[in-house]
């Protein structure tokens, strides 16, 4: 579970940016909270803002941060620069993050200070009693790596070898080190749409993955199939068939093919692969894959502009999934960008951030941060007022 993340001089985010899933003792008990030992968290966050305010470069850190722990020392060339990049108007610093985040009922911080060459600090840290202590430290001192360790058995003599695009944990993974396992596990389950230069538009192509995905998880597929049905009226299941098709090179290779099945009133069905759907429904589906699999196994999913998928009215429908138990047993969490204002009719205050921009750089703020903002407040009515901000200027 995460607890919350900073970062700065990131894309058009300069200054110190935090996202908080943290509730403190005061916001009145919901179904979207998660109780740690007297701790409340969030298990959703709205984000709201005009065009080209910032809202997906807020989802962006979290993006950034799944592959960089989990896949950079595999997923990336030797030479490649690191697939990110700072404010314009500040290339010259180096950009930070900072992400607390509980796994297994341990709390653990983890640090990291990078340009788009090379890494300039990176540490994880173990909660012991009140105070903090370090697993790892590598830094960048001169030409080379200084790095120590407590309980991260990574050794000394290749850990400051390292190339300097890549992160120490995905490199022990790689190097099975066991020690690195559980957060490799911690990062994959960051489940999102969003990659390093934003929302990852729909391609045909995702219809097959997602599928195959589907296929091979026959819990997920069933929960898929009424899942499509509830938000299709004119589906009655969907069926995943593993059809036979040729690569460029005339090898046979298996697809996955999502079908759907239509019944009208009269009790006459047919059935049409998705790619003779509508693209709502073509779209909806790979959408489903990271919702669903988060549900299913924990984590967090970062959608980027959810609306976009779906009809608004289906929105509180997957807002009801994160928020009981029964659809979310593993008390998954979601954070998502919309253009749907009905989203403050849905979540309080301390579960909404609005995004602005400003003089070429973004701000985030959560509503519990305002001000004599109440929380009977009509926040619908206050933002389409202009009394929040973070509204087009027209």
């Amino acid at each position: 579970m995460i607890k919350n993340l900073s970062f700065k001089n990131f894309y058009s985010f300069a200054d110190d940016t935090v996202i908080d899933f943290a509730l403190g003792k005061k916001p009145t008990p919901s179904g979207y909270d998660i109780d740690i030992e007297g701790e409340r968290y969030n298990k959703a966050i709205a984000v709201v803002g005009a065009n080209g305010s910032g809202k997906t470069q807020l989802l962006k850190p979290l993006a950034f941060l799944r592959w960089f722990v989990s896949d950079s020392f595999l997923g990336s060339d030797p030479e490649q620069d690191i697939p990110f990049a700072s404010h314009l108007l500040h290339t010259d610093t180096p950009s930070r993050f900072e992400l607390e985040f509980i796994v297994a009922g341990i709390d653990y911080r983890y640090q990291l200070e990078l340009t788009p060459q090379e890494v300039m600090f990176e540490a994880l840290f173990e909660k012991t009693s009140t105070q903090y202590s370090y697993l790892f430290k590598r830094e960048k001192t001169g030409q080379a790596y200084s790095f120590k360790q407590k309980g991260f058995p990574f050794p000394k003599a290749q850990a400051e070898k390292l190339r300097g695009n890549t992160s120490l944990i995905s490199a022990a993974h790689s190097y099975d080190i066991e020690a690195a396992k559980p957060f490799i596990e911690f990062f994959d389950r960051i489940e999102t749409n969003v990659v390093s230069t934003g929302r990852q538009h729909f391609q045909h192509g995702n219809l097959l993955g997602a599928a195959e995905k589907f296929h091979k998880a026959p819990d997920l597929l069933k929960r898929m199939s009424v899942a499509m049905c509830e938000f299709d009226l004119g589906l009655k299941s969907v069926e995943i068939r593993e059809l036979t098709a040729r690569d460029k090179t005339g090898k046979e290779e298996p697809v996955f093919v999502p079908f759907g099945l239509h019944t009208t009133d009269d009790g006459v069905s047919f059935e049409l692969p998705f790619f003779e759907e509508s693209s709502g429904t073509q779209s909806a589906f790979v959408l489903l894959d990271p919702i669903l699999n988060t549900l299913q196994n924990g984590g967090l999913a970062v959608i980027d502009e959810i609306d976009n998928d779906l009809h608004p009215h289906l929105v509180p429908h997957l807002l009801e999934w994160f928020e009981f138990e029964h659809t979310n047993p593993h008390q998954a969490q979601l954070i998502f960008t919309c253009h749907t204002p009905e989203v403050l009719n849905l979540l309080q205050k301390h579960q909404i951030y609005l995004v602005e921009k400003r003089n070429q750089q973004s701000d985030a703020w959560r509503l519990d941060d305002m001000a004599g903002l109440r929380a009977d407040d009509n926040l619908y009515a206050k933002y389409m007022a202009g009394g929040l901000g973070a509204t087009p200027e027209l």
